[in-house]
């Protein structure tokens, strides 16, 4: 018999959250809070029950921590049906990235730490 090897085809470790991490997310119309279940500098895993999205369709993210806000664009790469969904960062300004990448150090130092209830911070349009 002959075995496929297990790889992952991400090139990034994505960080289990351990802590409570909220995301402000807008995508097919919709606005949404979800808790984040792992983030990687590339992208996250949101946990969700709204799942009227597809792969491919754009998302727009926001989000407090204690690095600061953080916006993103991202596109949505898997859609887990009853569990949430995996997105992509595709626009991340500097400032932003930086604090992203705070944030995975802080993930990576203090696994167990909990942060503030989520705030809601997306502008209606």
């Amino acid at each position: 018999m002959h075995h496929k090897p297990s790889y992952s085809r991400r090139a990034l470790t994505r960080f289990p959250v351990t802590e409570d991490i909220w995301v402000c997310w807008r995508c097919n119309g919709r606005d949404d809070v979800s808790r984040v279940l792992d983030i990687s500098i590339d992208g996250l895993f949101i946990e969700t029950p709204h799942l009227k999205v597809q792969e491919g369709m754009p998302a727009k993210l926001d989000f407090l921590v204690q690095e600061g806000r953080i916006r993103a664009d991202a596109i949505v790469r898997h859609v887990k049906r009853g569990s949430g969904l995996g997105l992509r960062f595709v626009v991340v300004g500097e400032e932003d990235r930086q604090r992203l990448k705070t944030i995975l150090t802080r993930l990576r130092s203090h696994p167990s730490r909990s942060s503030p209830p989520p705030i809601r911070l997306m502008e209606q349009e």
